[in-house]
């Protein structure tokens, strides 16, 4: 795997509401030791990610309230934390990121991750992301990634993909997403069989998604890319604070990968 152009977004600017009072706002669950390890959630993706990507390729996007915990944590160049100036959901931070980093490589593939995910079997995990960069290097393709559900959960959104292209462990075409559904419902997918929960977690060429922002999102596009001179420059930090208060509150989801999908 040629690692040189392949990048790494770790989204770590959640509150971790579900977990109070054991997190609080200052101190989110991504940066506690829930596990027992020694280690906190974000020290535990960043090493995971590290081990296929070079350090100076990971990116920790968070709120500006978490930028130094995030350095403290993870002894990064404070260069590589990029800061939401207000909580905008996963969208507006995405498209940032993504254009600071194609300015500084036009052959960028992101894989960009939650930094509170569990993984158990990491070899195997390693083997689905070289495909998912596969096949981010060499198309258009939006990678999502699904996790293979082992009971009915209400706590997860759901991806259906075409089961006449793949099954549960291979490479297929999403049909749709679907929002946390109730039990019964829930239920149903599992016997239908091709539904895997929404891990959250993405791969994709700089290009394509800038292309699937441009398309699908076009304010949010501007706010981001028409000021593409400022990145990397001490210009960059005020470009992005007064955008930010313009942009919409938006998932990626909802921004580009909803548009995307035909049924």
């Amino acid at each position: 795997m040629n690692n040189s152009s392949t990048y790494c977004l770790i989204m770590a600017g959640g509150v971790g509401s579900r977990f109070w009072p054991l997190s609080t706002e200052e101190n989110p669950k991504q940066f506690l030791d829930i596990l027992g390890t020694g280690k906190s959630l974000i020290q535990l993706t960043f090493d995971r990610f590290n081990q296929i990507i070079p350090e100076e390729n990971i990116y920790v996007l968070t709120n500006k309230d978490y930028k130094s915990k995030v350095i403290e944590q993870l002894g990064i160049d404070s260069d590589q934390v990029l800061c939401e100036p207000q909580r905008k959901n996963t969208a507006p931070c995405i498209a940032y990121a993504t254009a600071k980093i194609h300015k500084k490589d036009s052959n960028a593939v992101l894989l960009v991750s939650p930094a509170d995910h569990l993984i158990i079997n990491e070899a195997q995990f390693f083997k689905d992301l070289k495909t998912g960069i596969e096949k981010a290097q060499h198309s258009n393709n939006l990678v999502t990634f699904g996790i293979k559900p082992n009971r009915p959960d209400t706590g997860y959104g759901y991806i259906e993909f075409d089961a006449s292209e793949g099954s549960m462990n291979s490479v297929a075409t999403v049909k749709q997403f679907r929002e946390k559904p109730d039990y019964d419902t829930a239920k149903q997918f599992l016997a239908q069989g091709n539904f895997l929960w929404n891990a959250g977690i993405f791969m994709w060429s700089a290009t394509a998604v800038i292309k699937a922002f441009k398309t699908n999102q076009p304010e949010l596009f501007e706010h981001f890319y028409k000021g593409i001179e400022t990145y990397n420059t001490d210009a960059e930090a005020e470009f992005i604070e007064e955008n930010y208060a313009k942009a919409e509150n938006i998932s990626v989801d909802y921004a580009i990968m909803l548009s995307l999908i035909h049924i």
